[in-house]
């Protein structure tokens, strides 16, 4: 007996709706335990990453958080010193913001002319670009929370500003994050330590990049970097 036409086409709606529900959860899982987009809004990784750049990041790296029961997977490695993270913003919640951890667990961390050094011992920086490099002024807040993680100096008398500051001894469980754009990022400096919970995970490659003040014709060719497709930050 030959089905009817209304009846062949409720099937084939119910398993085309059966498809995209599983492909959506397969998505769903993917974005939540394995890789996620990821855009670079602000120029304080310059020139690591540039506005404009669009990453996909890797989650199960450093342990991805499974949705709803808001249990870590294993991770495959501790985040380290050099390492490019994304990560949830101390003071917003729900946005992410990508960082260099320069202090890890343990370390002893100061800054002195603009320079960093890690437990007595200066910091190589290959990758950091310094844009103006003779303002160097007082903040509040910096003091507000450091003079509490302050090593070998008197509290009292402690003035950071943003150049000169520390040593400052970095906690169990925390990191100590900066922009490679070290002149132009509101970092660790000002609000404090990253907790080791707020890590999401590390770029694995940006996937498309596109410079909005491109002036040439045809914008939408000459104005995406080219070369810096399927790059991973270092």
């Amino acid at each position: 007996m030959k089905a009817s036409p209304n009846k062949s086409l409720a099937q084939s709606a119910w398993e085309w709706t059966k498809s995209l529900a599983a492909a959506l959860v397969i998505w769903f899982f993917l974005r939540a335990l394995l890789v996620e987009a990821f855009r670079i809004p602000s120029g304080s990784m310059e020139n690591t990453l540039l506005i404009g750049d669009f990453l996909f990041v890797n989650k199960a790296l450093y342990g991805a958080e499974v949705p709803l029961v808001h249990k870590r997977l294993p991770a495959f490695r501790e985040p380290t010193r050099g390492d490019v993270v994304v990560f949830d913003s101390v003071e917003e919640p729900g946005v992410n913001v990508v960082k260099r951890i320069i202090g890890i667990p343990g370390d002893t961390i100061a800054m002195e002319g603009n320079v960093i050094s890690i437990n007595g011992q200066p910091l190589d920086e290959p990758y950091v670009i310094r844009n103006d490099p003779t303002s160097d002024p007082e903040h509040p807040q910096m003091r507000a929370w450091q003079v509490r993680h302050l090593v070998g100096r008197e509290p009292r008398a402690y003035r950071p500003t943003l150049k000169n500051w520390g040593p400052l001894l970095v906690p169990a469980d925390s990191f100590f994050v900066m922009g490679d754009n070290r002149d132009n990022s509101y970092d660790s400096r000002y609000w404090g330590f990253l907790g080791r919970d707020r890590v999401r995970g590390r770029p694995l490659f940006i996937y498309y990049s596109y410079d909005k003040n491109g002036v040439l014709p045809l914008p939408i060719f000459t104005a995406i970097r080219w070369d810096r497709l399927f790059s991973h930050p270092q």
